[in-house]
């Protein structure tokens, strides 16, 4: 193990946020880089535990206790070799995933959990300072053609293991750039998007082939698709917003987030004209949902110069503490403070929105809302409660309903499931010969932690059917899930 002392000696240390009256001014990334000799002392509190649980809190069976002892002895290019193993893209999950690794973590029964988010995320950036993250060419080609439709998580994890096995693979991606919501979903404050283009970088010289500005099922039919790859993986996401159908929902200032997110992006990486067409400076702004779209939203809202921001949660406020109904190693519902919160805004919570008010011009003006009450699985209003917020935008940040029921679905001809997402078997195969489908398409929302997972899986049973074989690794099946009670 690493320090046989260090989680009795050593408390939980993260890397500290730069100053709110500082960051909000840029839109770079928040934090600070932390010291390397307390970085060693935060992986050296790893127990390296007879039954390492933080493996069950990650789909991708990564080997934390293997890494972490490594860097507390100092060993960085065999810790980034152990990183790279199960996680083809820990530059990603160690900025974005909300660490379910952490909340399994043996240490964390009775004390904070181990920093496995930053040992994890200090392992991959000293890899590309140093040169140590090469391109990983195949050794032969199998002349098998495969498309994979969708640059996000998912997509660029199973072409990265399909490239590397030797096939020839095609990227689409209908947006501008490559990279999905990782490139138009994601604040730049949250992460930087020369992270992601430096690891296009190396899938390109890998073999890895993108085509960026392309609707596969409009620009490319479902046929001739079909006719040019031996196997095609969709990997389109769960990109279908959640609608609030109140009244007022079409009053100019009403927008989806996903609506208004990427022109925050474009604006932070100096890429329009002039001001962005959804902006948010000088403005109200009211944010239905109180998840990370929400944050991100409310982060974005904030250097874009709102005049103020609040942010609105049907559900109650969490609990400081795990809730006894989620025992360790589930992932807690608990109250969480991210770098947005701490900059400005206002949180209500336990609060249901009736009404979208406007202008005889049709702009909006104000929302109206009720307090609320959960009684017997469902939400009750509380009478006497209900008031006008002023509001001159409104974001609707209540999570997605499953993957686009668009030409190329249709096309196809793909069954759903019960759920509304692309049915596949347990070697994510869909009804359609030689089609397979990853991450929230298949699943519905969910991590990037398990979009990458399935992307690798998905890869393998792609490569296992092409080639009668596969050495490529399928760390889960399309029907796990993470760990409740």
């Amino acid at each position: 193990m690493a320090d046989p002392r260090g989680f009795l000696n050593t408390g939980r240390e993260v890397p500290k946020r730069r100053p709110v009256d500082v960051r909000i001014r840029d839109w770079r990334e928040v934090y600070e880089e932390q010291e390397f000799s307390s970085l060693q002392k935060q992986a050296g509190r790893c127990m390296d535990c007879g039954i390492p649980f933080c493996h069950q809190g990650c789909p991708l069976g990564n080997l934390i206790p293997e890494w972490n002892d490594l860097i507390w002895r100092n060993e960085r290019s065999d810790a980034l070799d152990r990183l790279h193993a199960t996680n083809n893209f820990p530059e990603f999950t160690g900025r974005l995933c909300p660490a379910p690794c952490e909340t399994s973590c043996v240490l964390g029964i009775n004390q904070d959990p181990v920093t496995i988010k930053q040992v994890e995320l200090r392992i991959i950036e000293e890899g590309f300072q140093t040169g140590n993250v090469k391109p990983l060419q195949p050794d032969r080609m199998t002349g098998k053609t495969i498309a994979v439709i969708g640059s996000g998580p998912a997509g660029l994890a199973a072409a990265q293991q399909l490239t590397r096995a030797g096939h020839t693979v095609v990227v689409y991606e209908k947006g501008e750039k490559v990279g999905g919501l990782l490139r138009y979903g994601i604040p730049e404050f949250k992460m930087e998007k020369s992270v992601l283009d430096r690891r296009i970088n190396q899938m390109q010289r890998e073999g890895t082939r993108f085509r960026a500005g392309v609707n596969v099922g409009v620009d490319i039919s479902a046929a001739d698709l079909r006719a040019k790859y031996d196997a095609i993986v969709l990997a389109v996401g769960a990109t279908q917003w959640r609608e609030l159908d109140i009244p007022g929902r079409t009053l100019n200032g009403v927008y989806q987030a996903m609506e208004y997110l990427p022109w925050g992006n474009k604006q932070a990486l100096n890429e329009l004209p002039s001001e962005p067409p959804i902006n948010a400076k000088g403005k109200n702004v009211i944010i239905l949902g109180g998840g990370d779209t929400g944050a991100d939203c409310l982060g974005t809202a904030i250097r874009q110069g709102a005049a103020s921001v609040t942010q609105i949660e049907i559900m109650p406020r969490p609990s400081d503490e795990r809730p006894d109904s989620q025992p360790w190693p589930t992932y807690p519902m608990t109250y969480r403070v991210s770098s947005a919160h701490e900059e400005s805004g206002e949180r209500l919570y336990s609060i249901s929105t009736e009404e979208f008010i406007g202008d005889s011009a049709g702009q909006l003006t104000a929302l109206k809302i009720v307090e609320t009450k959960y009684v017997d699985g469902k939400f009750a209003k509380i009478p006497g409660t209900s008031k006008n917020l002023p509001a001159d935008m409104v974001l609707l940040a209540m999570g997605f309903t499953g993957p686009e029921k668009n030409e190329l679905v249709n096309a196809l001809e793909l069954k759903l499931d019960p759920r509304g997402n692309i049915a596949r078997d347990n070697s994510y195969r869909t009804n359609v010969d030689s089609v397979y489908i990853c991450g929230d398409a298949g699943r519905g929302q969910s991590l990037i932690v398990w979009a990458i997972a399935e992307g690798r899986s998905a890869a393998s049973a792609v490569d296992a059917d092409l080639m009668g074989h596969t050495q490529l690794p399928s760390p889960i099946e399309p029907t796990a899930r993470p760990l409740t009670v």
